[in-house]
C-alpha cells in the first residue's frame, strides 16, 4: 500500500510492487451499519468509509486501525519471516486478521474479496471453490497458462491465486462469488453472503464473510492470501518446487496448514519484530531501525526456497532471488551481495543456499567465461544459464563479490565443508583477481547506471576485500599479502585518494578521475564486518568524515 494512499484507506487499493492494482475488498458491518474499511473505490449504497487512526509496520507486519462508529477496527497484515523453519518460510501466503474492539455487545459481521487481478491477467479466469469442514478456499488460476510466464508487469500466470477462511465455534463463515456489486451490496445490506458460486466471469469477485455475533470485548477474524506455484523454478530444465511441497502436495492442503500455524507464526512474528526493532535501535538509533525494520520482508519476500520438484528430496535446498525493478535476472550475483548482510545475521544458512544454484551451474563448466557469472538466468524463473557466455559482463564486480560471500557463509556458519568443496572453483577467481584486479579495464560495477570505467575505486576494494577473504578462507597468506598491497596502493600510497586524502575518488589515478568525482565506497564494508582488515582504519574514518559533506536529503549519492 502506497503511503500517500493510506489517508483513504478504506477506498484504496494495495499494489503489486510494480505498481499495478491487486482488489482487495474489506467491509464490516456493525449494527446493520456497513463501513467500508479497505479497497472499496465504489462503495454499495449506505456504506460508510470508516476514519483511518494510524498505520504502522513492523519487520513482519503491517497494522491499520480504523475507527467505524464507536467501533474499532484493526487490519493486521502478517507475512511471517521465518528462516529456521523452511515450511513455513516457503508457504507463499500472508494473514490478515480483522479485529473488533469497542462494540458495545453489537453484532459484527467481517467480509473480504478478491479478484482475478491476483491472477496476472483478465477475462481467461477459472475458478474453484472448496469447503472443508470450518474452512472455505477460493482458487483462481489462468486457463492455459504456459508454465513459467509473466505478465509485462511482472506477476507469474502459471500458478493459483488463493484465498481462504476459517469459521469459529462463536462465528458463521458464509462465501459467494459474482460481480463485485451485487456481492459488496449483498453484505452491505444483510452482512452475509448467498453461498452462490457460478462460473467465473471477467471481473467477479470471490467473498468470504463471518459473522461474529454480538461482541462485548474483542473478536477477531483471519485470513489467509497467496499465489502457489507447483513448479516454481526452471533450474537448468529441471523443475524445482517450493519446500513446503514436501509436506502439503496441494494448495488447500498448503493454506490450511497455514491457517493452522497461525498462532505460533504470530508468536515468533511477534519475538523477531521486537528483537529486529531493539538490536537495530540500539545499534543507531531509530531512524536506523525504521530502514532495518522495514527491509526484512523485502529481503526475504524476493526468495523461492525450493527443492527438486521430481524427488521433493528435502535434503536438496536451493534458494532462487528475483531481481525486481530493473530485469529480472535470476540469482545476480551482485544482487545477492547487497543482500547477504541479514541473512548473515539471521540465519548464514541462507547464504549458501542462494549461492548454491550458481555454483553448480559454474562447475558444470557451462559458463565460458574465467570470471564469476552475473546471474543464472535472463528471465524469473527461468535459471537456465548463459552457455553463450553473454550474460552481463561484470567482471571484477562478481569476481570479487562470490570470494566475499563464500567466506561470509563459512565465518557466520562456523563450517568450512562447503568452501572446501568447492575450493578449485574460489581459487581461479582468486587468480583471475590477481591478475585483473588491480589495473581494471572498463567495465560495469554494480552501478552500472554509470557505464563501463577503467580503474573505479569501488571495484579495487572489492577486488582487495575478495582476495583477503579468499586468503582467509583457505589459509592461504600470500593471497591475503596481495589483496593488502592493492589496499596499500590505493590508500597509504593515496592512488586512489584525492591530494588532501578527505575521500576515495570514483577512479584512479587523480589524473583519469573527473574532476572531484566520488562514489560511495561501500565495498568497504564486509572487510569491517568480516574482520579482514584489508584497509586500515584511518581509510573507514576518512570516509566516515566525508561522508557527511555530501550527504542529501535522501542519504549520500551513491556517485557523483
Amino acid at each position: 500500500m502506497p503511503g500517500s494512499s493510506v489517508a483513504a484507506l478504506p477506498s484504496s487499493s494495495p499494489q503489486f510492487w510494480a505498481g499495478q492494482e491487486l482488489t482487495l475488498g474489506v467491509m464490516a458491518r456493525v449494527s446493520d451499519q456497513t463501513f467500508s474499511l479497505l479497497g472499496v473505490a465504489s462503495a454499495p449504497d449506505d456504506v460508510r468509509p470508516a476514519t483511518v487512526v494510524s498505520a504502522e509496520y513492523t519487520s513482519t507486519r503491517t497494522v491499520f486501525t480504523l475507527s467505524a462508529g464507536n467501533s474499532t477496527f484493526r487490519l493486521d497484515f502478517l507475512s511471517p519471516v521465518s528462516p529456521s523453519n523452511y515450511v513455513r518460510q516457503s508457504l507463499p501466503f500472508s494473514y490478515l486478521t480483522v479485529s473488533v474492539s469497542n462494540a458495545g455487545g453489537a453484532a459484527v459481521q467481517v467480509y473480504a474479496d478478491i479478484d482475478e487481478s491476483w491472477t496476472g491477467q483478465s477475462g481467461s479466469t477459472a475458478a474453484n471453490s472448496s469447503t472443508t469442514g470450518q474452512t472455505s478456499v477460493f482458487q483462481l488460476s489462468v486457463d492455459g497458462a504456459v508454465t513459467y510466464t509473466q505478465n509485462a508487469m511482472d506477476q507469474a500466470l502459471w500458478g493459483e491465486a488463493v484465498f481462504a477462511s476459517r469459521s469459529s465455534n462463536s462465528s458463521r463463515l458464509a462465501i459467494q462469488s459474482g460481480p463485485m456489486n451485487s456481492v459488496r451490496g449483498l453484505f452491505a445490506r444483510n452482512g452475509t453472503l448467498s453461498g452462490s458460486t457460478p462460473t467465473y466471469a471477467a471481473k467477479d469477485v470471490v467473498a468470504i464473510a463471518q459473522d461474529l455475533g454480538p461482541i462485548s470485548s474483542t473478536a477477531s477474524v483471519t485470513y489467509a492470501i497467496g499465489y502457489t506455484r507447483d513448479a516454481a523454478v526452471n533450474y537448468l530444465g529441471n523443475a524445482r518446487a517450493l519446500y513446503y511441497s514436501a509436506t502439503y502436495k496441494d494448495s488447500i492442503s498448503a493454506v490450511s496448514h497455514f491457517l493452522d500455524d497461525y498462532t505460533d507464526a504470530a508468536s515468533e512474528a511477534s519475538a523477531l519484530d521486537a528483537n529486529i526493532d531493539s538490536k537495530a535501535t540500539g545499534a543507531a538509533g531509530t531512524n536506523y531501525s525504521d530502514i532495518v525494520t522495514l527491509s526484512v520482508r523485502q529481503a526475504y519476500g524476493g526468495t523461492d526456497l525450493t527443492i527438486p520438484a521430481g524427488t521433493l528430496n528435502t535434503d536438496d535446498v536451493m534458494l532462487f532471488l528475483k531481481e525486481i525493478s530493473s530485469d529480472g535476472n535470476v540469482n545476480t550475483v551482485d544482487v545477492i551481495y547487497p543482500t547477504f548482510s541479514i541473512f548473515y545475521v539471521m540465519d548464514p544458512e541462507y547464504i549458501r543456499l542462494v549461492l548454491e544454484p550458481v555454483v553448480r551451474y559454474l562447475e558444470s563448466g557451462r559458463w565460458p567465461q574465467p570470471w564469476t557469472i552475473h546471474d543464472i538466468g535472463a528471465s524469473y524463473p527461468n535459471a537456465t544459464g548463459h552457455d553463450n557466455g553473454q550474460a552481463e559482463q561484470q567482471p571484477i564486480e562478481e569476481t570479487g563479490n562470490i570470494l566475499i560471500l563464500a567466506y561470509a557463509y563459512t565465518l557466520a556458519s562456523k563450517s568450512s565443508t562447503w568452501a572446501s568443496s568447492h575450493r578449485s572453483l574460489f581459487q581461479g577467481y582468486a587468480d583471475y583477481l590477481v591478475t585483473d584486479g588491480f589495473n581494471i579495464a572498463s567495465q560495469l560495477s554494480t552501478d552500472d547506471g554509470a557505464g563501463p570505467l577503467a580503474n573505479q575505486t569501488n571495484l579495487a576494494v572489492k577486488a582487495a576485500v575478495g582476495l583477503t577473504a579468499f586468503g582467509a578462507l583457505y589459509n592461504l597468506q600470500n593471497y591475503t599479502d596481495i589483496g593488502k598491497s592493492y589496499a596499500n596502493e590505493l590508500y597509504n600510497h593515496s592512488l586512489a585518494t584525492d591530494e588532501g586524502k578527505t575521500h576515495f575518488l570514483l577512479q584512479y589515478p587523480e589524473s583519469l578521475n573527473n574532476g572531484s568525482a566520488y562514489s560511495t565506497v561501500f565495498n568497504l564494508y564486509p572487510d569491517s564486518l568480516l574482520g579482514l582488515n584489508t584497509f586500515p582504519q584511518e581509510a573507514f574514518e576518512m570516509q566516515a568524515s566525508f561522508y557527511p559533506t555530501v550527504r542529501a536529503e535522501t542519504g549520500v549519492p551513491l556517485d557523483s
